[in-house]
């Protein structure tokens, strides 16, 4: 999780990520090995399969549920709440989100924790002209 968090990878694919071989010691894992791995970062709620083969994974940096106490914390801290409406993009790209848990975050996941502040009555996302462009307001 670490590596990817830092390095902002937000897909792992299986059999391709670099943490799975030393080439200095000249050792790789075996392929039962790298599922196991990531079958566990699955069940451990911090992953999700992209393919029903297992090929590929979705890195969830933070489960949405954190993402969405994350995101509600920043809007409160940042006077959003109760105020003006800001875009999806500047959630996951503005200035105003660098050093956060959902800087750079991948967007369908940063709209799973939306939904989820959506629910508990929290926040309003509006439809813009693009999905960049989508308007929320956090109550």
């Amino acid at each position: 999780m670490k590596y990817h968090t830092q390095n902002k990878v937000k897909t792992l694919v299986v059999h391709e990520c670099p943490l799975w071989k030393n080439e200095s010691i000249g050792r790789k894992l075996d392929k039962d090995a790298i599922k196991t791995i990531c079958r566990d970062l699955v069940a451990s709620g911090h992953g999700e399969w992209l393919d029903e083969e297992e090929t590929a994974c979705r890195i969830l940096w933070r489960k949405p549920e954190e993402l969405a106490t994350d995101v509600y914390e920043w809007a409160a801290k940042t006077g959003n709440v109760g105020g003006g409406i800001c875009t999806l993009y500047e959630l996951h790209s503005g200035e105003d989100v660098n050093g956060t848990s959902f800087e750079g975050i991948d967007e369908e996941l940063l709209r799973r924790a939306l939904a989820i502040l959506e629910d508990e009555g929290k926040c309003t996302v509006f439809q813009g002209e693009t999905s960049s462009e989508d308007g929320i307001k956090f109550y």
